[in-house]
């Protein structure tokens, strides 16, 4: 089972140890012998054969294949194996009998999808949703009790990774094993210890070219530390900590810093580059009558147009079974897509704008274009309905141009001028012209790719010289932009046959300000 404990005589504990349903084993107070498993939870068996003597034995047995010393001078013991960890805590220090805590962290992954299902962990919409956040790329910490499965959904997060993807873990006892899991991954499992601190690791880990950082748990100043500086350089993490509630995590890390750093620098930080933060409960359940875990919340954390730290419950579970939920912001959406994640905005279905929400194979689609998307394969798309209109027929009001001067107002409404002569090839036919006293109105079809206003040349006359508040340029339209051809011209407010003129209508000018003191809006 442990190699490395292969020859310690565990005696009675042996039976605890071989079955995989118990997590924990904890002895202490002359005997009582308490156990931890995935479907009770915490409850305490007899076993007078377990005692005292027994305990010492093995804690004496531990130190010696460590190289470590366990009596009066040195009280504490910890040691650990590929699949066991365990703590021991002398006589001397605990005064009514030694304590022992055995951990069992097996390498391999407890949970899956049709588990997590069955057992009410979550909810199918959550779980694919958090799926697609792990291919995103998003930052996610996990919060919760002791014993509350953190850092088994973590590996169960790590599962959903791209294999082509390095993953580096970083923790200070073995828990994760994610190299024992996937042997034939890019996978670098490393331990801090009294030489290599989470800074000294964090600084070779760099140098590796990691996609994904696995912290076993942010527990200290140093950890938070390494967290902040790992997703700041662009790395991808995932990790855990002990916090009440998801909401919370940005303040409780803030908590485990020892420095007197300014509090909104540091959460706007944190809500900058972590994305979802995870709460995970385990109680035992009335309902089922069994020791429960389950996501309790969800939170999105985002940084405002102002700077300013924001949060996003998305998924949120009373212990009564009511559940509230809320679509992401844009910001996460937008952060999903530079991952070539693509979610709609109502991704949970709240306003019935994407019932393929309520089908489970919603998201497993969305996976898949996305891994055509990064192959590089074309995605089908369903061929459009093209309707064919012809262009007289297209018609918009545009803006209206008043011009201020001297002579009586002229209202003229324009449209856009194209490099082609849209007005040579309008049929008199088919506009429509109103004269009224001091007023032309026209309309004509509209091109969306200039805001020149036209006028036709032969409504204008040449102007004097003088160049009056009534004198405009009437340029020629010459793509290239050349005004030497320009005429000087005077708008008549009085204009006589327009009806058989604007029938005539063949080129297309521009008409610009000359005087500065002319103001077109």
């Amino acid at each position: 089972m442990n190699s490395i404990f292969d020859q310690i005589d565990f005696g009675p504990i042996n039976e605890f140890l071989e079955d995989e349903d118990i997590t924990d084993i904890s002895y202490s107070n002359g005997g009582q012998v308490w156990l931890k498993s995935l479907t009770k939870g915490v409850f305490k068996v007899e076993r007078p054969e377990i005692n005292n003597t027994l305990m010492e034995k093995v804690a004496f047995q531990c130190a010696n294949t460590m190289g470590k010393t366990f009596n009066m001078a040195h009280p504490f013991l910890d040691s650990e194996s590929a699949e066991l960890r365990m703590n021991f805590v002398h006589e001397s220090i605990a005064t009514n009998g030694i304590a022992c805590v055995i951990r069992k962290t097996p390498a391999k992954i407890r949970l899956n999808k049709e588990k997590l299902l069955s057992e009410e962990y979550m909810t199918e919409k959550l779980h694919n949703f958090l799926e697609q956040c792990v291919l995103g790329h998003c930052n996610i910490i996990v919060s919760g009790e002791t014993g509350s499965g953190k850092t088994e959904l973590v590996k169960y997060l790590a599962s959903k990774t791209k294999e082509n993807e390095k993953i580096i873990s970083i923790e200070d006892t073995l828990e994760l094993h994610l190299d024992r899991i996937y042997p034939n991954r890019d996978i670098v499992a490393m331990k801090t210890n009294n030489i290599a601190s989470y800074s000294d690791v964090l600084v070779t880990c760099m140098r590796q070219n990691p996609i994904w950082i696995l912290l076993s748990e942010v527990r200290s100043a140093e950890a938070v530390l390494a967290v902040r500086n790992s997703i700041s350089s662009g790395h991808h993490i995932l990790s855990t900590i002990h916090a009440d509630k998801a909401s919370s995590i940005p303040m409780r890390m803030y908590s485990l810093l020892e420095s007197s750093q300014d509090t909104d620098q540091f959460l706007s930080s944190i809500h900058r580059y972590v994305q979802i933060g995870i709460y995970v409960k385990g109680y035992f359940s009335k309902k089922l009558n069994r020791f429960q875990r389950e996501i309790i919340e969800v939170c999105e954390f985002y940084v405002d147009d102002d700077n300013k730290p924001k949060s996003n419950i998305l998924y949120k579970k009373t212990l009564d079974g009511q559940v509230t939920m809320n679509n992401p912001t844009r910001q996460l959406l937008d952060y999903l897509s530079i991952g070539n994640i693509y979610l709609p905005e109502d991704t949970f279905n709240l306003h019935g704008e994407n019932p393929e929400a309520d089908n489970p194979s919603s998201f497993a689609k969305t996976a898949e274009v996305n891994d055509m998307l990064n192959s590089g394969e074309n995605v089908e798309q369903p061929e459009a309905e093209v309707q064919t209109v012809e262009q007289s027929s297209i018609t918009e009001e545009a803006p209206t141009v008043e011009i201020e001067n001297s002579a009586p107002n002229i209202e003229v409404n324009s449209f856009v001028q194209t490099p082609d002569n849209v007005m040579a090839n309008l049929n008199s036919q088919d506009m429509n012209s109103q004269v009224e006293q001091g007023e032309l109105t026209t309309e004509a079809p509209v091109q969306p790719q200039s805001n020149d206003f036209i006028i036709p040349i032969e409504d204008l006359t040449a102007a004097p010289e003088n160049n009056a508040n009534n004198e405009f340029q009437v340029l020629q339209p010459d793509l290239t932009n050349n005004t030497e051809n320009s005429e000087i011209v005077t708008l008549e407010p009085n204009i006589g046959d327009t009806q058989n003129k604007v029938n005539d209508i063949t080129p297309v000018s521009r008409i610009e300000p000359i005087n500065s003191g002319t103001e077109v809006l």
